[in-house]
Order: C-alpha cells, then sequence, then structure tokens
C-alpha cells in the first residue's frame, strides 16, 4: 500500500523521483524499490515523506484512508 500512496502523491504533485530520493536520503534506484515495494522505507524516510506531503504516516502505510486524518 505504502507504494502505491507514494506514486500516487509524487504523481499528482508532479514531484521527480529524484527529488523525492533526496529529500529522503537515498540513491533514486532505492527510492523506485519504495513505490515498487520491492523495500520498506525507513521511519525517518517516512516522516520525511510526510512533512514533505502535510499528509499522516498512517495514511502513507495504508491504516487509513484520509491523508489529514491523525487518529
Amino acid at each position: 500500500m505504502y507504494g502505491e500512496r507514494m506514486k500516487l502523491l509524487r504523481k499528482s504533485r508532479k514531484v521527480p523521483q529524484k527529488e523525492l530520493a533526496e529529500l529522503m536520503g537515498v540513491k533514486i534506484r532505492g527510492y523506485q524499490f519504495y513505490e515498487s515495494e520491492t523495500t520498506e522505507p525507513t521511519i525517518s524516510a517516512l516522516i520525511a515523506l510526510a512533512d514533505f506531503y502535510g499528509v499522516s504516516i498512517d495514511y502513507l502505510v495504508g491504516r487509513i484512508d484520509d491523508p489529514k486524518s491523525l487518529n
């Protein structure tokens, strides 16, 4: 689920994978592995993404469907 959400958010905001890879401190291939769910992002990477997009980590990992909910 996290890969789908990452890709959806990235495409909806037209952000290149390279920019997000730099934000998360990984190489672009590492970021691509996250989107394909080949590997899981670290907690610090999830925090960086959640802050960047203004969504909750629970939304990113598929625990809730409302990106703004803090439940």
